[in-house]
């Protein structure tokens, strides 16, 4: 008979990483583990704190009691746990790793047998000018040709100033811009904002007033010279007929998927096929798991074969992360088979 138990594990930054929403030094994460017939599952309940719509005070209870009836199989749990996507994303990832040979190869693929790679985008995280600019100089030395920046906790022109000086050195055919605002704009002033952004020969910007703010979302998105892609506004829709909604009202030029945000994979594949089906262009986007909940992910993500530059570039913040064969190069995820596992949740 299958068992499961659950821990804690707290991830801690490299160095403090900054968004408009604050300053995080660290990262609280939580796993399952599946026993049956002397086999291992293992998955992540990638929870984000202030940001995910299941960061409720009995968290931690719901992950008992997921424990507890973790008889009632995969599609009943995710059933009653609709409300929960990062459980929903974890028990996918850990039934999946349950019925695999190696708990940690969830999609076998080119990728996984080290013949493939996944083109990634190189994060910048907010901090001062001179930190920002040392990151992209960074960025671009590491060879990646997509970076996407954090903006809205600096002055404006500051912010501008960063993107000029990326632009006069590299032109669009050199690098790919993005912006991420996590919510940072008033709707008043987020129109003008984008007009000045868009000098600079940019991707897209992410989010750049808050979620659940549709009228005024949807003329952003009317009227924008700049595509939006939208992150924030999709957390908290759980079922098909919202999501539809939300798509058919705002008409963004993308959206941007996180399955611990959205419902794990079964999650984010309902909104990707509503989005196809309006022709919204999409890529994924991690939510700072560690190694085992971005190994899943960039698994998963491989498969779909989407061209775009995803984000999952994460795996290398943290100081106490899980050895894997997630390794980044050149500005893209590769899984090098010369290197191991070491799953080990004792601090």
């Amino acid at each position: 008979m299958i068992k499961a138990n659950y821990s804690k594990y707290i991830l801690n930054f490299k160095q403090p990483s900054g968004t408009s929403r604050g300053i995080m030094t660290t990262k609280e994460t939580w796993f399952i583990q599946l026993l049956e017939d002397n086999k291992t599952g293992v998955g992540e309940f990638g929870i984000l704190r202030g940001l995910s719509i299941d960061d409720t005070t009995d968290y931690e209870s719901k992950l008992k009691w997921t424990c507890e009836n973790i008889t009632l199989g995969l599609d009943t749990l995710i059933t009653e746990l609709i409300e929960y996507p990062s459980i929903q994303f974890g028990l996918e990832m850990a039934f999946k790793s349950l019925k695999s040979d190696n708990p940690f190869l969830l999609y076998p693929s080119a990728f996984t047998k080290g013949f493939d790679n996944i083109p990634i985008n190189g994060l910048v995280w907010m901090g001062d000018e001179a930190f920002m600019r040392k990151q992209v100089k960074e960025k671009i030395e590491a060879g990646f040709d997509c970076i996407k920046l954090k903006i809205g906790a600096l002055n404006f022109q500051t912010e501008l100033a960063i993107l000029k000086s990326i632009r006069k050195e590299f032109s669009i055919n050199d690098i790919e811009l993005r912006v991420d605002a996590n919510g940072a704009f008033s709707s008043d002033e987020a129109l003008e904002k984008l007009k000045y952004l868009s000098d600079y020969q940019l991707h897209s910007i992410e989010q750049p007033i808050k979620p659940q703010q549709h009228e005024s979302m949807a003329r952003l998105c009317e009227l924008t010279p700049l595509p939006i892609a939208l992150d924030e506004e999709l957390i908290g829709i759980f079922y098909l007929e919202g999501k539809q909604n939300v798509l058919k009202t705002i008409k963004p030029q993308y959206i941007i998927l996180k399955p611990s945000l959205v419902g794990g994979f079964c999650g984010s594949q309902e909104w990707i096929d509503l989005a196809e089906n309006q022709n919204i262009k999409w890529w994924i986007t991690s939510a700072l798991e560690s190694n085992v909940g971005l190994n899943a992910i960039a698994q998963w993500t491989y498969t779909l074969k989407n061209m775009l530059p995803q984000g999952l570039g994460t795996g290398s913040l943290y100081t106490n992360n899980f050895d894997s064969p997630l390794t980044v190069k050149s500005g893209t995820l590769h899984y090098d088979l010369t290197q191991h596992w070491k799953f080990n949740l004792q601090p």
